[in-house]
């Protein structure tokens, strides 16, 4: 887990609690539509896709890509010290599913669209903020 600085946190509410506090056990979480397997993200009481109300939390594997990336070189929060990269990454298990977060060790020359990335965490208070990380590299047998 990555070292915690002080920034806003999430409002947790009934519907959205497992998703900012799966990552105490380093699992990242979503809603899944059990009828047709949709994930749902925002967390949501119906299934965007066919609008069925059974829906479960499952895990994911916390692997994504980057899709977008912007280096924050503007202190924008005097809580947040720049730069620091904010992304939008795609999930494996579903590219529909976005989550815009910071990206975390990884230097700004390095970064690259599509690049696959692996999901850290922020603890903070009772919250645990998803961020991503260059995946590690599998090394060939």
């Amino acid at each position: 887990m990555s070292k915690s600085i002080k920034r806003p946190l999430p409002l947790l509410t009934e519907e959205n609690r497992f998703f900012w506090t799966s990552g105490a056990d380093g699992k990242l979480r979503f809603l899944q539509c059990t009828a047709c397997g949709n994930y749902v993200h925002p967390p949501s009481p119906v299934c965007d896709k066919c609008l069925s109300l059974q829906l479960e939390v499952v895990p994911v594997s916390g692997r994504a890509k980057l899709a977008a990336v912007t280096v924050n070189h503007q202190m924008w929060m005097p809580m947040i010290e720049p730069p620091y990269v904010v992304g939008i990454v795609e999930l494996e298990e579903q590219e529909s599913i976005r989550l815009t977060t910071n990206i975390i060790k990884c230097k700004e020359n390095e970064l690259e669209i599509g690049m696959p990335l692996e999901v850290e965490f922020e603890e903070c208070e009772d919250v645990f903020l998803p961020m991503f990380a260059p995946a590690a590299q599998k090394s060939k047998s």
